[in-house]
Order: C-alpha cells, then structure tokens, then sequence
C-alpha cells in the first residue's frame, strides 16, 4: 500500500500551538492477554503476528481517534525504540525490514484518516543501547555515533518525519544518537530523562547537556525533549536556577509525562504500575503549555487511552480559551 508523503515537522512546530502526544504503548501491550513481548525487540516484532499486530493497531488507532475528535495534530512513533541491528539479530529477526515495517504499519494507520492524516507526524524513535535507567551504561561518543547510524538510517530510507531518540540517561551517548541522525539529513528531536535539580540521570546539568550537543553536532537537533518523567519533576527541572537555563526553556519543547511521580530507580524497581488519575494528569501535563510554553504534551510510563484523552480536552480548553480572549 501507497502512504502518505512525508511530514515536515518543523512546519509543524510553526502552524500549531500545540501538538499532543500518544501515550504508552509497550506498557499497555505488556499488560494485554494474549500478547507477547519479545525480549529482545519488544514490541517491534508484533506486526508479524496477527494477534500482536492487532493489539498494536488497536491501541495507536485509539490515540489518532482522540486527536482526531479534537482536531489536534499528533506525534506517533513507530514501535522501534529496541529495534537496533544487535537486538534484531538476537531476535533472530535479521531478514526483515524491522524499522522500515514498522513506520509502513503506522503510516498505513494514518492513512485511514482522511484529512486529519495531514496533522499527524510519524517519528522514528530510537533509544539508548542499554537499560535506559542506567547512565553508567551509556556508551561513548564515537562507540553510539557508530552503533546508532544503522538504524538511523533505516528509519530515515523508511520514510518517517523525522527521528526522535528518547528515554536518554547520559550525554555521551546522546551525543552519539545526535550524530547518527543528523548524519541523515532528516530533522531529529533528542528527549532526556531528568531530576527534579534538572540534571540527566548521569548528573549533566541540562543546560550543559544542551549547549554541548548544539556546539558539537551538526546540523543541531531541531530542539529537545523530555520523556519517561512526572509533570512535577519537569516543571522542577525546567525552572532549576543551577543546572535550567533560558536556552533550556527556549530548546526543550515538549514532555511525554509518566503518571508516577517517582525516581528512575524507584520505576525501575517498582512491580506494580503506578496510576494517575486521568483527570489530574490532564490538568498538570496542559498547564506546561500555558506556563512553560510547551508545544509537544502527551504520555509515557503508566497512561493509557483515558490520561491522553483527558489532554486532549485540556488543552482544547486552553486553545478555545486563548483564541476567545
């Protein structure tokens, strides 16, 4: 099947105010009967199987019909956060276009929707090679520029919008991602996981971590991002005397917020999901983007169809509210 012309999102990040998030998807897939997660690839093999590709599709279709009802564009990623060259071999997987499959399943979703296709930007998502969680984990530089330019690429020939590695617990290895992707020529966003003093897990002040990629990479990612942390700990980091800065609050563009207001090694650790109620996650997660001037506002950790449509909601409020004033 024929998809959709690419997206650019940095028109995006222009004509919208606002752009909303999904929310989980590996969570949520990880808690459904009948679905299998591999352990290598997680989620990214599913559309190889009719069960875990329903599953899949039944979940993303759920996020566009929440943007769609309320006419906001949406950021969906493709399920490839684990679908490095090293992880599919392990899996076994190494005769199939695993990231190239995966962004057509999503844009094939997209299609079905009309015009409301036009507003919706479909990001190859990476990560870091090891536990997410673990900044002494990360790997050098020049290791994760050399590492992280396979799979780069094979987003980018794909077709997807643009690239967004998340979930990043150190510099060294984001400015490895960086590099990779820019090597691409698409425009790519890098997303963090901080502190509530604003530092990476790996303790880089953000505004080091910034200024550092910027000055080193090029091109420069086109901004930055945080994921897999609670509102109140982004707020706190953001607004950070030490280690936030004015090119924090002009670079960082957007949250993909956990429901649970814990520490990386506290989820780490943590065997139950920890919930937040849908309505008090809309409240705090759209307030970023009336106080902090947020664009990109969605969900990770511990959200599920209900916290993305309580967004929704509130944001439209916002954007009603504005306009109306």
């Amino acid at each position: 099947m024929m998809t959709s012309a690419r997206v650019r999102f940095q028109d995006f990040l222009v004509t919208y105010p606002v752009i909303l998030g999904e929310g989980a998807v590996i969570e949520r897939l990880r808690r459904s009967a009948g679905v299998k997660l591999d352990e290598h690839v997680v989620n990214s093999a599913l559309i190889y199987n009719d069960e875990g590709r329903s599953a899949l599709e039944a979940i993303c279709c759920q996020y566009l019909e929440i943007g769609q009802r309320y006419n906001l564009p949406l950021l969906l990623s493709t399920p490839t956060w684990r679908a490095g060259r090293d992880r599919i071999a392990k899996a076994g997987l190494e005769g199939n276009d695993l990231n190239g499959d995966n962004f057509r399943f999503l844009a094939e979703l997209r299609d079905r929707y009309g015009e409301y296709a036009n507003k919706v930007a479909i990001c190859g998502l990476m990560s870091c090679r090891g536990d997410a969680y673990k900044p002494e984990e990360a790997m050098t530089e020049s290791a994760a520029t050399e590492f992280h330019v396979w799979q780069a690429e094979a987003l980018a020939s794909a077709g997807v919008d643009f690239l967004l590695a998340s979930t990043l617990p150190a510099l060294s290895e984001a400015i490895g991602l960086a590099r990779s992707q820019a090597a691409t020529g698409l425009p790519y966003i890098i997303s963090f996981v901080v502190r509530p003093e604003g530092t990476l897990l790996d303790d880089t002040p953000l505004h080091e971590a910034i200024a550092t990629i910027d000055a080193t990479v090029s091109p420069q990612p086109l901004a930055y991002m945080i994921n897999c942390t609670h509102a109140s700990i982004f707020r706190s980091a953001m607004l950070d005397k030490g280690n936030s800065s004015r090119l924090v609050r002009e670079r960082v563009i957007g949250l993909l917020a956990n429901t649970a207001a814990l520490s990386p090694e506290e989820l780490d650790v943590s065997t139950d999901l920890i919930e937040e109620a849908p309505d008090n996650f809309g409240r705090a997660v759209s307030a970023l983007y009336s106080e902090l001037n947020m664009k990109v506002l969605g969900g990770c950790c511990g959200t599920d169809e209900r916290h993305i449509e309580s967004l929704a909601q509130e944001l439209s409020k916002k954007l009603i509210s504005k306009y109306v004033d």
